[in-house]
């Protein structure tokens, strides 16, 4: 701003410019390196003794979804579906409810269409 000549304006802006990418291409190296630094030894192993607890964790996890998933097909109503939704803790469990809530929309909608409106003469 100092500058009133255009031509040494754009050499400040093009090295502004300049030494932004070259910031970000160091911030991006830097995550980079972050992202795939090899784990320590002892860590390794910890993680490998808690592989059966974790396995054994998923599979429970896994058939109480499934038990979910087919307690949330015999619910009809998108306000029971939501009160469940509320007081769901779970990620996972949340996902399946919001599912349940769009289809059963998305079927209410469809009879809508399906369905002749009052009034209207076919």
């Amino acid at each position: 701003e100092a500058t009133l000549d255009l031509a040494e304006r754009r050499r400040i802006r093009s090295a502004i410019r300049e030494l932004q990418r070259q910031e970000l291409e160091r911030d991006e190296e830097a995550l980079a390196s972050k992202r795939f630094r090899p784990e320590r030894g002892s860590h390794r192993q910890d993680d490998k003794e808690n592989w059966p607890r974790s396995r054994h964790l998923e599979e429970e996890q896994q058939t109480a979804l499934a038990a979910l998933s087919r307690q949330l097909e015999a619910i009809t109503d998108v306000e029971e579906l939501t009160k469940l939704l509320r007081a769901a803790g779970e990620y996972e469990e949340r996902k399946l409810i919001r599912a349940a809530i769009r289809k059963l929309r998305a079927e209410e909608i469809e009879g809508e269409a399906l369905s002749p409106h009052p009034g209207s003469s076919y």
